[in-house]
């Protein structure tokens, strides 16, 4: 027993060894004489493999469980040639080529080569023309539809990985078996040319056998011309026949294999269901066959017992058909008194929302298509980084889903299920921008930038180098979508940092820093007050990145004070340089506008405290008046890069920003003690009441 596994083992170890000594034994035989007793064998193996081609066939339900016939047929192919070689060598040049060829020779042809001629070129005219030109035609239009529909059957995979309907390992095992069927196709489409050469072989191997032989035998061995005809033509025969029926099984074997649909069922399972589907059928066949017995001059025993076939079969099939319609039937009421004895249904997952999504019209569907050439979604990651790198925040990974409610170009941002932006690109066309907001003198269609409200155009692609000789700024669609994406994802990352997110980042933290969370969370900190605090950061666009820094602050100061608006002011004095280099200009001077001492007195002596925060009590009219002149300001003052920053007393300044944070969303407002020494501050602007 040991001594079979062993032996079996190595079998399986040198398996490819063996396969290719045997391919490089049939380029010899076609070289070296071989007696007659190994052809025998050989045509006799020739035979058997391809049975068993044909057979497994049968039994497979798609095409990839086979996907090693294209390489068979070329080696299968290269073999029966081989025999032939071998075959015509001993035909000619000793009359004999073994039993086998001699037993088909004589059982088709007998006395008569005449006959035996007329079968073998009827098999050659069926293999040439029906089998291997149909299976040749099938198997190139189906290598065309495979790979014309490869785009769609992609998207559809990237759609179900995008919905969560798969995972990324389904996804991944899904995109090779695609692969896999459209290699095979194509590699069909090209064996089945080697398949029709190897027929018209056989028709000039014919030929010269019986040519040839019959000089042979004329001239050199003096036999009569009847009698040479008779051997080399019996023998021709037979050697054809052992070559071309394998040939044909093959033939049979790759047109059963390419016209195969997906199916979960074997060829015989399949036929057999489909043909008896419809008891009617059979009747109707049984009733053309009776007649067909009545009428004058035909086989009326064969085409009565076929009748009678016929009829039993649809009468026992209508019976099932009833009896499967009862079993369905008390099956649904089985299920109807189930469901209501069933426990209330779980829908406790149909209620969660993904954390940011994009939902894309129709139309926008190829930019997030790899196969298309679409690169939407290595972007999407790539603003995942960008926003971990510049905001120190970890958003989840973002979804994409088509949405057919949408407009065929329009694209819309949600953060937890709730719309926050949208937009129109033009998927065939590239945006074209002046940054200094003057109309753009291109023919296009006119458009707002999405992200920024810039005016701008969308033009034709052949307009690019146009457009950039200009001055104009161009860019294509994807990277319009991801622009708007990552300015979304900025102004609201405070609403993507959760208590998961927060403690993720903690948790990465506590690697290399343990100390500094230790001592924090939980003694003196929770998780919550710690995730309030870092949103209160990122709601003024205030990155959190330096994590240390902003734990080591809260532990120094909130054994003193649990006031998270408080905490914050003193996080933010922390990240002052951080906060103030963005805004610095290349001599590390900040231009500022300032608030009249009246309007600081007046904000300071009107703060009310509140869950939220601190807010100033203002009249409305003092209000609007602070707004106006704010207004004036902006537009009077320039700002280094159009940053827009108002510098306050530290005591008002949360108070101010929440102020003014509906009405001027997107200016800064510092504290002098946010302010590093070494900057230089220049007052350009004052607001007054």
């Amino acid at each position: 027993m040991e001594q079979r596994k062993l032996l079996n083992g190595n079998l399986k170890k040198n398996i490819d060894v063996i396969v290719a000594f045997g391919i490089m034994a049939i380029v010899l035989m076609m070289i070296i004489p071989l007696p007659t007793w190994l052809l025998d064998i050989l045509i006799a193996i020739n035979i058997t493999i391809a049975s068993i081609i044909i057979l497994l066939t049968m039994f497979t339900t798609e095409v990839l469980q086979f996907s090693a016939f294209p390489t068979l047929l070329l080696v299968t192919t290269l073999f029966r040639l081989g025999l032939n070689i071998s075959s015509t060598r001993l035909i000619l040049s000793q009359h004999d080529a073994g039993k086998i060829i001699e037993a088909f020779g004589s059982f088709v042809a007998g006395n008569n080569y005449i006959v035996g001629v007329t079968i073998f070129l009827i098999l050659i005219i069926i293999q040439f023309v029906v089998i291997t030109n149909g299976a040749g035609r099938v198997s190139e239009v189906s290598a065309r539809f495979t790979l014309d529909a490869m785009p769609g059957k992609q998207m559809s995979i990237d759609a179900d990985l995008n919905a969560g309907l798969i995972t990324e390992a389904q996804a991944k095992e899904r995109r090779k078996k695609l692969q896999m069927e459209a290699d095979f196709y194509g590699a069909m489409d090209g064996a089945s040319k080697f398949v029709k050469g190897d027929a018209i072989a056989g028709i000039i191997i014919t030929i010269i056998n019986i040519i040839v032989g019959i000089i042979i035998g004329v001239l050199v061995d003096k036999m009569p011309a009847g009698e040479a005809a008779k051997t080399y033509v019996r023998l021709t025969v037979g050697d054809g026949l052992v070559s071309q029926i394998p040939s044909i099984l093959i033939s049979t074997a790759s047109g059963i294999l390419v016209t195969r649909s997906a199916s979960d069922t074997n060829f015989g399972s399949l036929v057999t269901s489909q043909l008896t589907r419809f008891p009617k059928v059979l009747g109707i066949a049984s009733a053309v066959m009776l007649f067909l017995a009545f009428v004058p001059g035909m086989p009326w025993l064969s085409f009565l017992i076929l009748s009678v076939v016929l009829a039993a079969g649809a009468y026992f099939l209508y019976k099932d058909e009833k009896e499967k319609i009862v079993q369905q039937i008390e099956t649904e009421q089985q299920e109807i008194i189930e469901t209501e004895n069933r426990e209330p249904e779980n829908v406790s997952t149909l209620i969660q929302v993904e954390p940011m999504e994009i939902e894309i019209g129709y139309g926008l569907i190829p930019l997030a298509d790899e196969a298309s050439g679409g690169d939407l979604l290595q972007r999407i990651a790539s603003v995942r980084r960008q926003c971990a790198i510049e905001m120190g925040i970890i958003v989840q990974p973002i979804r994409i889903r088509d949405n057919l409610q949408l407009n065929t170009d329009e694209y819309t941002v949600k953060i937890r299920g709730t719309v926050i932006a949208k937009g129109e690109v033009m998927p065939s066309m590239l945006l074209c921008m002046d940054p200094t907001s003057e109309n753009i003198d291109l023919p296009g269609i006119r458009t707002v930038e999405p992200t920024f409200g810039l005016p701008a155009v969308w033009i034709n692609k052949d307009q690019k180098e146009d457009a950039e000789i200009n001055g104009f700024t161009v860019v294509d669609p994807t990277t319009v979508m991801v622009t708007h994406l990552t300015e979304t994802i900025k102004t609201h990352a405070y609403e993507l940092l959760g208590r998961q997110e927060t403690k993720m980042i903690i948790d990465s933290l506590k690697e290399k820093y343990s100390a500094v969370v230790e001592e924090l969370i939980p003694d003196l900190m929770t998780l919550g007050e710690v995730q309030k605090i870092l949103q209160n950061l990122l709601r003024e666009k205030v990155t959190i990145r330096d994590m240390v820094t902003i734990l080591e602050t809260l532990a120094d100061y909130s054994v003193n004070t649990k006031d998270i608006e408080l905490l914050t002011e003193y996080v933010r004095m922390a990240l002052g340089r951080s906060i103030c280099n963005p805004l610095l200009d290349e001599n590390r001077a900040m231009i500022v506008a300032t608030l009249h001492p009246e309007i600081e007195d007046l904000l300071a002596g009107s703060i009310q405290k509140s869950v939220q925060g601190s807010f100033p009590a203002v009249e409305p009219e003092i209000t609007q008046r602070i707004f106006n002149s704010m207004k004036n300001v902006l537009d009077n003052v320039y700002f280094n890069d159009n940053q827009p920053v108002f510098l306050v007393s530290p005591k008002i300044r949360p108070a101010f920003r929440r102020l003014t944070e509906l009405v001027f969303p997107n200016i800064t407002i510092l504290s002098l003690n946010e302010i590093p020494n070494d900057v230089e501050i220049r007052t350009e602007g004052v607001v007054t009441l």
